[in-house]
């Protein structure tokens, strides 16, 4: 738009004055043309945990079962006046992956077991509402098929 009205024969201040933009802002797009404006990475920028890290990956190194709350007391003893979360947060980046555990699930031969529980329930029947009764749930969950079988009884015998 800004070359086209320039390409027109409008004048610097012209442009400016119909797109609401500043003229030195005018004049860049002018000399660059049609390139795009090319963006390079920002810098990093300096934080609070700078002069730690290489204590912070040491120790880690060494101990990775240590606490951010106790790195942070290591930390406050050397002079760091950060907050926990920014360590934290670098810990984060800097601890070793745990690998989750292999769990083995307990398998077993269709009829060879069965897990039995009974579970207490409190409860009044309509024919008998002045007494409460304790009434047993048996339940037994096959090991193969993980059928789950349930039955209430007055008596766990």
């Amino acid at each position: 738009m800004i070359l086209d009205m320039h390409r027109q024969g409008l004048s610097v201040s012209a442009i400016a004055r119909q797109t609401g933009v500043d003229r030195k802002t005018i004049r860049k797009y002018i000399e660059r043309g049609l390139e795009a404006p090319a963006y390079g990475p920002r810098k990093p920028r300096a934080t609070v945990i700078d002069p730690f890290t290489a204590y912070l990956r040491e120790r880690v190194a060494g101990y990775p079962g240590l606490s951010g709350r106790r790195l942070l007391r290591e930390l406050k003893d050397r002079g760091y006046a950060g907050g926990y979360t920014t360590v934290t947060d670098f810990l984060r980046d800097v601890r070793p992956t745990s690998e989750p555990g292999f769990e083995v699930r307990f398998e077993t031969a269709p009829g060879e077991q069965a897990q039995v529980d009974f579970a207490q329930f409190h409860v009044v029947f309509t024919d008998e509402p002045a007494t409460p009764r304790i009434v047993w749930l048996f339940s037994m969950v096959l090991g193969y098929s993980r059928l789950i079988w349930a039955r209430f009884a007055m008596h766990q015998d």
